[in-house]
């Protein structure tokens, strides 16, 4: 009798096999771009295996891939620079975006009650659809470089809309609003606790290259500027007093005893960090910031004692001599002379920038840089002049066309946020939030005048999304009430409980 020698063959060994094929092709493949684009090329095709492992987990588990997402954001920059990412560095922001859409795509009632059908979206079309029409720009005489393009585009205007689509999807419940707003302020806490090991127990190997490497910005009259899991200190000091901003609001306008505590001490803990930045243009965005929660609060019984705390902080720095001897206040108070060097060095930047603009009213492209422009070539100057400013840097980038095109929708973006704060919405916490966001969001963009920080991580997410999450709240303003009520009635009957056994222990 014979016996088939298929009978003990294990019935997936034909998976295996082609388990073991595709794993040598693979590593083929990562050998191939090793050669030919060196390490980065062989780590992007390594992480192939984990990107299919991370898109089955995110399929799985949807609302966890979007809080990832959150965190990933928050320390994309810390991983950076510890060399945790082998791959370009907005990759992995990007790849989680786009598997966040998919599965929005792929669930159809997901993504049919999305609201993201609304001003802020249209106005980021507007600007994507410029962005996109940039790929035939030939102002540096290159020829039409889709790669060059993609690059830039990509960071400029594609960015903003994935964050817009993905918060207006995943964020649709008082829930995930809330949740937003607890987890910036706890990842604040975080970046507040590593300035703090910073300034106490030095600056571990990796942050003494960056030290070495931007000494000339970060050390300044022996200050140093502290930046934390930040890129810069400039963008660490700019988005700690947006931040601060949204939280003091969220602290002001709250109902939640607990809700209000954690916002206090993160309000507090950022402006304590925005000062350890040495970044002076924070100052004037935590003014400006508080602005505007001032005119859409419509509250005389808020403005009044904001304006008088924060006045007296404008006054103390620029005409006293108040905390002088702490060096991180010293260099505050600089923000306020107008004979400062730094100030007038972007002055001087700006008018040679705009001599050259002249030839370039389209801008030299996006993705284009002193690296890519002919050393022959009239523009390659102005590639290589420091932009100093976000603003600076679109409009070299595409030109004083582009940059109208740029500040029209953000105009439109922070009118119809702040529309749909005062009129829009009842619940006196929830556009409490919306304010904090478009107060945050003033704050962050007159901080992109001074500094190229606008659209650095984690900015983009969190305030674009934050601006997204706000065209929705009006859908969920009912829902958020019956929520804060509920919490309430829970925190309530807590106290109660607690009184009662207080009451029968002195029995």
């Amino acid at each position: 009798m014979q016996v088939s020698a298929n009978k003990f063959r294990h019935p997936s060994s034909h998976q295996l096999g082609l388990r073991s094929v595709l794993l040598l092709i693979l590593f083929v493949v990562s050998l191939y771009e090793f050669k030919s684009m060196g390490l980065v090329g062989m780590g992007m095709v390594c992480a192939i295996p984990v990107a299919v492992i991370v898109v089955y987990i995110a399929f799985r588990w949807k609302m966890s891939t979007f809080w990832m997402l959150f965190v990933l954001n928050y320390f994309l920059m810390f991983l950076e620079r510890y060399g945790y990412i082998p791959m370009p560095t907005s990759l992995p922001n990007e790849l989680f975006e786009i598997v966040l859409l998919c599965i929005a795509i792929i669930d159809a009632k997901m993504f049919l009650e999305a609201r993201f059908c609304n001003l802020m979206t249209f106005a980021l079309v507007i600007w994507c659809s410029f962005c996109t029409l940039q790929v035939l720009n030939d102002t540096c005489d290159l020829g039409v470089n889709i790669g060059f393009w993609y690059t830039g585009a990509r960071l400029m205007a594609f960015q903003l809309m994935y964050a817009c689509i993905v918060c207006a999807i995943y964020v649709t419940t008082p829930e995930n609003v809330m949740r937003f707003i607890k987890l910036w302020a706890i990842c604040s806490f975080i970046a507040i606790f590593w300035v703090w090991k910073q300034r106490t127990f030095g600056f571990s190997q990796p942050e003494k290259v960056f030290l070495i490497r931007a000494g000339r910005t970060h050390i300044i009259h022996g200050i140093i500027r502290y930046f934390s899991v930040f890129s810069d200190a400039a963008n660490f000091g700019i988005h700690m007093a947006a931040a601060a901003v949204i939280f003091y609001v969220c602290a002001i306008t709250g109902k939640l005893k607990n809700d209000r505590i954690l916002f206090l001490l993160a309000a507090v803990g950022c402006t304590w960090a925005m000062f350890t930045s040495g970044t002076r243009t924070a100052i004037f965005c935590m003014i400006v910031g508080f602005m505007v929660f001032v005119f859409l609060s419509k509250s005389i019984k808020i403005a009044i004692p904001v304006t008088i705390i924060f006045g007296s902080l404008v006054f103390m720095l620029a005409f006293t001599t108040i905390g002088e001897g702490n060096s991180m206040i010293r260099r505050m108070r600089t923000a306020f002379d107008k004979n400062d060097a730094s100030a007038s060095v972007r002055d001087i930047n700006k008018d040679a920038i705009s001599k050259y603009m002249k030839d370039a009213p389209w801008g030299i492209g996006l993705g284009m840089d002193a690296t890519k422009i002919p050393a022959n070539h009239k523009l390659q100057r102005l590639s290589s002049i420091p932009p100093d400013s976000e603003y600076v840097f679109i409009w070299v980038h595409t030109g004083p066309i582009g940059l109208v095109f740029f500040i029209v929708t953000t105009l439109m973006i922070f009118g119809s946020a702040c529309f749909i704060v005062l009129f829009r919405i009842r619940n006196n916490t929830l556009r409490g939030i919306g304010a904090a966001i478009c107060s945050g969001f003033v704050a962050l963009h007159l901080g992109g005048y001074a500094n190229q920080i606008l659209m650095q991580f984690p900015n983009i997410f969190l305030f674009y999304g934050g601006m997204s999450i706000i065209h929705t709240m009006p859908y969920m303003d009912q829902k958020f009430t019956e929520m804060e009520n509920k919490r309430l009635q829970i925190a309530e009957e807590k106290k109660r409980i607690k009184k009662e056994k207080k009451r029968a222990s002195r029995v």
